[in-house]
């Protein structure tokens, strides 16, 4: 298992390589002139390549991008453009609300998706399966903004229940989250539905009702558990979806997070900020796919077997 775990993290390295000089080549195609951003229309030709200059970006792209990774394997994530503070402090000043934000919103669509999509399962065809299907339909077509929108109209501004911007308090998590939270419950429903009916139809399900078991221990300790692998497997990828979703989340609840810091940067066309932000996400992205895969074989102790074995 150790061995595994020293695997996945020596390809991160080569990973974030890649995605650093994927970032570098977007922002380095898309059409624009951060000097210019900065200094206005009025700016001069004169100033414009003098600030061009002083942030590097005259030199060759290759030679930036070299720059970059040197600085980043000394710990330095470089300075914004804009606001000429520490990329690094940036981030990790807002990053804690992205993370609360999306913790929040994956812990609702567990509880929220997962419990249906058991009860679908055990009852199919039932008006419980009907209903948590077509629900599950309806929330997974619903745009997360225009979700968001009609919660601030209903919430914030008609009943007057929730605060419509900001996370200052902790009511603020409320709507944000549960919007961020109705796409993935829709997804862990069906995923959940899915592979519980699959597992109730296995012989060893048959055998332990035969045994005498009870409905519920068939179901929850024998035929739940598993069927969680690739329920997990997409509440892990979603956590991470979630983490740079929020992008959209954060701007219409006006949230300082990292989703809103990207969306200002790539406004801006600050490189460095966006390059960070895309670092950060990235990298958690892959330590909570890693997180989800060393779960597996507390959940199997036939894939700790085979980690071993490896």
């Amino acid at each position: 298992m150790g061995k595994y775990i020293i695997k996945r993290i020596m390809i991160l390295v080569p990973t974030l390589l890649a995605i650093i000089f994927i970032v570098f080549g977007i922002m380095n195609l898309t059409p624009g002139n951060p000097a210019e951003l900065m200094l206005g229309q009025q700016a001069t030709p004169a100033a414009i390549a003098e600030l061009n200059h002083e942030l590097g970006l005259d030199r060759p792209f290759i030679v930036r991008y070299g720059d970059y990774v040197l600085e980043l394997v000394q710990g330095d994530m470089g300075k914004s453009y804009t606001t000429n503070r520490s990329v690094f402090n940036t981030i990790v000043s807002r990053f804690p609300t992205t993370v609360k934000l999306a913790t929040i919103a994956i812990l609702l669509a567990i509880l929220i998706g997962v419990p249906l999509g058991v009860v679908a399962a055990v009852r199919q065809y039932s008006i419980f399966d009907i209903l948590g299907t077509s629900a599950a339909m309806f929330m997974a077509s619903m745009p997360a903004f225009w979700f968001g929108l009609l919660a601030i109209l209903l919430f914030s501004l008609k009943l007057r229940w929730l605060p419509s911007i900001g996370v200052d308090k902790w009511q603020g998590y409320i709507l944000p989250a549960f919007t961020l939270a109705i796409p993935v419950a829709a997804s862990l429903l069906r995923m959940t539905r899915t592979t519980m009916l699959e597992t109730i139809r296995q012989d060893y399900i048959r055998t332990a009702r035969a045994k005498g078991q009870t409905e519920n221990k068939v179901i929850f300790h024998h035929a739940l558990k598993n069927a969680l692998l690739p329920v997990v497997t997409v509440a892990g990828m979603e956590f991470g979806w979630l983490l740079g979703g929020a992008v959209v989340i954060e701007t219409v609840f006006s949230i300082n997070g990292v989703g809103k810091l990207i969306i200002e940067a790539i406004r801006m066309k600050d490189v460095p900020q966006v390059t960070g932000c895309a670092l950060f996400l990235s990298f958690f992205f892959m330590v909570v796919m890693l997180f989800v895969d060393i779960l597996y074989a507390y959940i199997d102790p036939r894939i700790k077997a085979r980690y071993q074995r490896g």
